[in-house]
C-alpha cells in the first residue's frame, strides 16, 4: 500500500458533537408520501469490529465504506488511544498500527462504546496482554461479557476483572495464545468476533462451536483473510480458525447495512410509499423482507444489489420474534413496532434477545399507539393514524422507529435524544429529505446545518 499523511482524528457525522446532538431535536411534519432512491451505507457493526480487527496487522490497511457515525469516531479515539494512526479518505478510512504503544484503551470511551470491548481480542492476540475497561453502548440490556471471558480463558489467557476493567495477558516468554475448541452457551455475535480475531494469530487451531452466523461476522472473516488469515466456517454455527504467525496489509470494503436497508423499507410501509433501495445483500435481508411481505406489500428485486418495495392500499398484522441470525433482528424490532402500530388488526412481537429493549413503547404510545407490555412481549392493536407529539428517543433502533412514526403520523413530531441516532445512521435526516420527507434539525436558538 502506498505511504499516506496520517493524521490522529476522523470527522464526526453531520458536523455535530455528541453535546449538540444531546441538545438538538428533530422535528418531522408527517403525512407527506415519500419515493425515490436511496444510497445504503456501510454497516455499522461491521466497520467497528473490522476497525478493531486491524489491530491484528503491523501494516497499513484500507477500509472502504465506512460511515460517518459517531460510533465510528468513539471507535477511531479507541484506536488512537492505542497509539494507532488513522487518516479519513472519503468514505474510506487509512489505519496504521504498525506499533501499538499502549494496551489499555480509555475508559471515558469504551463506558460510551460497546464494540470498543473488541480490542480485547486483537490485542491479546498480538502484545499478549490487553485492559479493558467493562463497555458500555445503549442501555438495552446487560449484554455480560462472561462469553468472551471464558473462551479467552480457553485459549490460555489469564483473566480478571477488577476495578470496572478486564485485565488479560497470556503467561509465559512468548506471550501467544493457544488454539482451543470452545463452545458458546449462546450465539453471542460479539463474542464470536473477539474469539475469531484472537484466534487469527494463536497457535495452532481454534474451533468455534455455536458460532453468531450474522453476516457482520462473515464480513469480519473475510477482512481477516484478506490479511492472511486461515478462516473457515464463518456464516455456520462452527468456525474454524488456523493460527498464522503474522497477517499483512489489505484494502476491504465494509457491507451494506442490513439494518439502514430494513428502515428504509420500514419507511415505504409505513407511509405507504414506493422506495428503491441500494446497494444491499437481499439475502442479509430475508427475515425482514417476508415480513414485509406478509403484511401485504411486495419487494420486488430489481438487480443483485438492488430492491423497491411496493405498498399495499392496507397493513395486515404480523406477528415477530427476534432471535439470532438468520431469525429476525433485534435491530428491527422497534421499527416494526412503529409499523405494526398503524395496522389493521394485532400483533404480538416477541423481545428475546436484549430484556430493556421495549422502552419505545410508552414514546409510542404518546404517539396515540396503543401497545400493551406483557413481560417481554408486546400487544399492538393498530390504529388508524398516529399522531404527532414530543417524544424521547431511549437508544439507537428506537430512535429511528420514532422517525418512522413520525412520517406516518398527522401534525408535527419533535424527537429529542438525537445522539442515539447519530451513533447509528449515516445522514438519515438527509437520505429521507431526498425522498420528499419533511423534517428539520434544530436547537433552541434555531435550526442547526445539515450534510446535503
Amino acid at each position: 500500500m502506498e505511504d499516506t499523511a496520517i493524521v490522529t482524528s476522523i470527522d464526526l457525522p453531520i458536523s455535530t458533537t455528541v453535546a449538540e446532538a444531546d441538545g438538538a431535536i428533530l422535528e418531522i411534519t408527517g403525512g407527506t408520501p415519500l419515493s425515490g432512491q436511496v444510497t445504503i451505507s456501510g454497516a455499522k457493526n461491521s466497520a467497528l469490529v473490522v476497525m478493531a480487527g486491524t489491530l491484528l496487522c503491523s501494516q497499513l490497511c484500507r477500509i472502504r465504506n465506512i460511515p460517518h457515525l459517531m460510533d465510528i469516531e468513539r471507535m477511531g479515539e479507541v484506536l488512537i488511544a492505542l497509539g494507532i494512526k488513522l487518516k479519513r479518505e472519503g468514505d474510506a478510512l487509512v489505519v496504521d498500527a504498525t506499533t501499538i504503544a499502549h494496551t489499555k484503551a480509555p475508559y471515558d470511551v469504551v463506558s460510551r462504546l460497546r464494540a470498543s470491548f473488541f480490542v480485547i481480542g486483537p490485542l491479546l492476540a498480538r502484545m499478549g496482554v490487553a485492559r479493558i475497561p467493562l463497555p458500555g453502548g445503549c442501555a438495552i440490556g446487560a449484554r455480560p461479557v462472561e462469553l468472551h471471558v471464558r473462551g479467552l480463558q480457553a485459549m490460555g489467557a489469564n483473566v480478571h476483572i477488577e476495578h470496572g476493567t478486564v485485565h488479560a495477558y497470556v503467561p509465559g516468554s512468548g506471550g501467544r495464545l493457544k488454539g482451543a475448541k470452545i463452545y458458546l452457551d449462546y450465539p453471542s455475535v460479539g463474542a464470536t468476533e473477539t474469539l475469531m480475531m484472537a484466534a487469527t494469530l494463536a497457535d495452532g487451531e481454534t474451533i468455534i462451536e455455536n458460532a453468531a452466523q450474522e453476516p457482520e461476522v462473515v464480513d469480519l472473516a473475510n477482512f481477516c483473510r484478506a490479511m492472511g488469515a486461515r478462516i473457515r466456517g464463518a456464516g455456520t454455527n462452527t468456525i474454524t480458525i488456523s493460527g498464522v504467525p503474522s497477517l499483512h496489509s489489505t484494502d476491504y470494503g465494509i457491507i451494506p447495512d442490513r439494518i439502514e436497508a430494513g428502515t428504509f423499507l420500514v419507511a415505504g410501509a409505513i407511509t405507504r410509499s414506493e422506495i428503491s433501495i441500494a446497494p444491499i445483500i437481499p439475502e442479509h435481508l430475508t427475515a425482514v423482507i417476508a415480513k414485509l411481505q406478509e403484511i401485504g406489500g411486495q419487494v420486488v428485486v430489481d438487480s443483485p444489489n438492488r430492491v423497491r418495495y411496493m405498498p399495499s392500499h392496507t397493513i395486515a398484522p404480523v406477528d415477530i420474534q427476534t432471535g439470532p441470525f438468520p431469525g429476525f433482528p433485534t435491530d428491527m424490532q422497534a421499527q416494526f413496532m412503529a409499523l405494526m402500530a398503524v395496522c389493521e388488526g394485532s400483533s404480538l412481537i416477541t423481545e428475546t434477545v436484549f430484556e430493556n429493549r421495549l422502552r419505545h413503547v410508552a414514546e409510542l404510545n404518546r404517539m396515540g399507539a396503543d401497545i400493551r407490555l406483557n413481560g417481554n412481549c408486546a400487544i399492538i392493536k393498530g390504529v388508524h393514524q398516529l399522531s404527532g407529539a414530543p417524544v424521547l428517543a431511549t437508544d439507537l433502533r428506537a430512535s429511528a422507529a420514532l422517525v418512522l412514526a413520525g412520517l406516518a403520523a398527522k401534525g408535527t413530531t419533535t424527537i429529542q435524544g438525537l445522539h442515539h441516532l447519530d451513533r447509528g445512521y449515516d445522514d438519515l435526516e438527509g437520505k429521507l429529505r431526498k425522498l420528499g420527507a419533511n423534517l428539520r434539525r434544530y436547537h433552541s436558538d434555531g435550526p442547526i446545518a445539515l450534510g446535503e
